[in-house]
């Protein structure tokens, strides 16, 4: 069941690389954002790979790492699929899983984020979060 919310986030992206790859076109996407997580302040980098499948969707899996201004940190990994929408945007839906140390994110250890990220054809995105019940 779709819980709480838990983070809001928007990005912009820092760079793009295209892999080599044998088979279908893959990608390596960088970012920076900031929001909030579990009512923090934050500022996050992460970083994607996403592989466009024969049917037109997208398979990316990626990590990242935040914190806030007092100095606590966190980091995810995750997965999602991804689709094409007007324009060249992309809308990508999946699953997040953390780790954290500091006591503002160590709730984060024990559950499983559920992202909607929407990112416009400039590389400007929005990413909302809800953890998994």
């Amino acid at each position: 069941m779709l819980g709480d919310r838990i983070a809001e986030l928007t990005t912009t992206e820092t760079g793009r690389r295209v892999l080599p790859t044998v088979g279908s076109p893959a990608l390596e996407v960088s970012m920076t954002g900031t929001g909030r997580l579990l009512g923090h302040q934050v500022r996050e980098f992460a970083s994607y790979e996403s592989e466009l499948r024969p049917d037109g969707s997208l398979f990316g899996e990626g990590q990242g790492v935040g914190m806030t201004d007092k100095g606590e940190t966190y980091s995810w990994h995750g997965s999602g699929i991804g689709h094409f929408t007007e324009g060249g945007a992309v809308s990508w839906r999946g699953s997040i899983y953390f780790e954290s140390t500091a006591d503002a994110f160590l709730r984060l250890n024990d559950l499983v984020g559920l992202f909607e990220f929407d990112n416009d054809p400039q590389g400007n995105g929005r990413s909302v979060l809800y953890e998994w019940k």
